[in-house]
């Protein structure tokens, strides 16, 4: 395990103490493309994707070992846990949004919208109502190369919601280029999801009732370095974004207060740990962590 130097850039005081370990470790290297982080405190340990080689690794804390935890993994890409602690998986390949149940089967969540086939599931949460909202961009199905190419039988990109007494899949949100990172506010009455393919890339802010309707939508942050992909937010309703450059963090009005530089394309993050005050970050090839003096919000 090698460290690099932390950065953190203060754009605005409210970022001044925003900080961490002077080094942030590198847990892991060569993968192809890394992404999809989330941590389970009850064991310990990181799942994270590898998508181009269709594998999903998994971290140990106690022993800094790296293995496999599933191949092939249906190409995934993001996944989160559940309020049960089972884990929810994106498969761009399979093109379906999964969760592996304590025994260790796999339950089928959305796969389709209208009989029609789903995009490419990129990236998910789950609501404290139960219900589980999913962005389903082209990416796996544009070419071979994380997936499988394929035309799209629904013909544009939403963001989704699973409804947690039915089953249903309804679109929550259909006026996106590519959906991609999404993230509730620490009250869970906003949703900001990034739209990774716009000029700038940005990342919207919805309002959202009780039900699940959305509303707003208005534009809450741009890029200034490449394209937002993963979102997480903290405690204080700070939104951190992974970027080209690292991660970049916003308060809630919007502003961007600061940055944590990363050596390699960011793709996305997570907080860990038994306080999620350690930030796991899926960067190209690696995976690194650093211990915080935040703590993530919810899931």
């Amino acid at each position: 395990m090698d460290t690099v130097k932390t950065e953190f850039v203060v754009l605005d005081e409210r970022f001044a103490r925003c900080n961490g370990d002077e080094w942030m470790r590198r847990l892991h290297t060569g993968c192809r493309w890394t992404e999809g982080p989330v941590y389970f405190p009850a064991g310990r340990y990181l799942v994270f994707s590898d998508i181009p080689n269709d594998r999903t690794m998994r971290w140990d804390e106690t022993t800094g070992h790296v293995g496999v935890f599933r191949q092939p993994s249906g190409y995934a890409n993001g996944h989160t846990r559940d309020r049960a602690g089972r884990l929810v998986s994106c498969e761009q390949g399979r093109r379906r949004i999964t969760r592996t149940e304590h025994d260790g089967t796999v339950t089928v969540l959305a796969e389709r919208y209208r009989g029609h086939r789903l995009n490419s599931p990129n990236d998910v949460v789950e609501r404290s109502d139960g219900s589980i909202w999913f962005t389903d961009p082209s990416y796996g199905i544009d070419s071979d190369y994380e997936g499988y190419r394929a035309e799209s039988e629904i013909g544009a990109c939403h963001v989704y919601r699973v409804d947690p007494t039915t089953g249903r899949t309804h679109i929550a949100a259909d006026d996106f280029e590519r959906p991609n990172g999404l993230a509730f506010s620490v009250d869970e009455t906003r949703l900001y999801v990034a739209d990774t393919q716009q000029s700038p890339s940005h990342i919207r802010v919805f309002d959202l009732a009780d039900d699940g309707t959305l509303t707003g939508g208005e534009i809450f942050g741009t890029c200034d370095s490449g394209a937002f992909d993963g979102l997480r937010v903290d405690t204080a309703g700070r939104v951190w974004a992974a970027a080209h450059d690292g991660l970049h963090c916003f308060a809630s009005d919007g502003t961007r207060i600061g940055k944590l530089k990363v050596p390699e394309i960011c793709s996305n993050l997570t907080f860990g740990g038994p306080r999620r005050n350690e930030l796991f970050i899926t960067a190209s090839s690696s995976v690194y962590s650093l211990r915080v003096n935040i703590n993530g919000a919810g899931y």
